[in-house]
């Protein structure tokens, strides 16, 4: 009887240890996806830089899109996959644009102008109490920065 209370009870961590290890924490999935956000922001400044035509990221409460610039003037969706609208994940948000070190107030957007040089900027996610920020240096290199806290 003793012999089968502990195979149970071994079963039962692992399957513990399995759905916390296939359920990432809040931490795990701001990670992921600022990592993502930072892939493509780099993606649309290297293919405006590339194919000379400019590339505009939008963000609103539920996700964000990339545009290019039509030879009308307007701003129209990119037939490209990579580049498709996202939504975010449920409780995630964008909370803050700065480009230059100022903060950008009203609609969050970034423009990717193919002959102009790079402009430094920092996007800030938020899951809950925690956050994680994606910046690009004045040299054009995006990446995630160094790890936020709770906040």
């Amino acid at each position: 009887m003793v012999e089968m209370l502990v195979v149970v009870m071994i079963m039962g961590l692992l399957l513990g240890l399995a759905a916390v290890t296939a359920m990432p924490d809040e931490r795990g999935r701001l990670d992921v996806e600022a990592r993502r956000l930072a892939q493509l922001l780099d993606l649309a400044a290297q293919e405006a830089r590339v194919s000379g035509h400019a590339i505009r990221w939008q963000a609103d409460a539920a996700g964000y899109r990339f545009s290019g610039l039509r030879a009308d003037g307007s701003w129209g969706d990119i037939d490209d996959d990579a580049l498709r609208p996202r939504t975010l994940p449920e409780g995630m948000t964008i909370t803050r644009l700065e480009v230059e070190a100022r903060a950008v107030s009203g609609a969050m957007q970034l423009d990717f102008i193919p002959y102009d040089p790079a402009s430094a900027f920092r996007i800030t996610l938020a899951l809950g109490r925690q956050h994680a920020d994606i910046a690009a240096t004045p040299t054009g290199l995006v990446d995630v920065a160094a790890p936020g806290g709770a906040g």
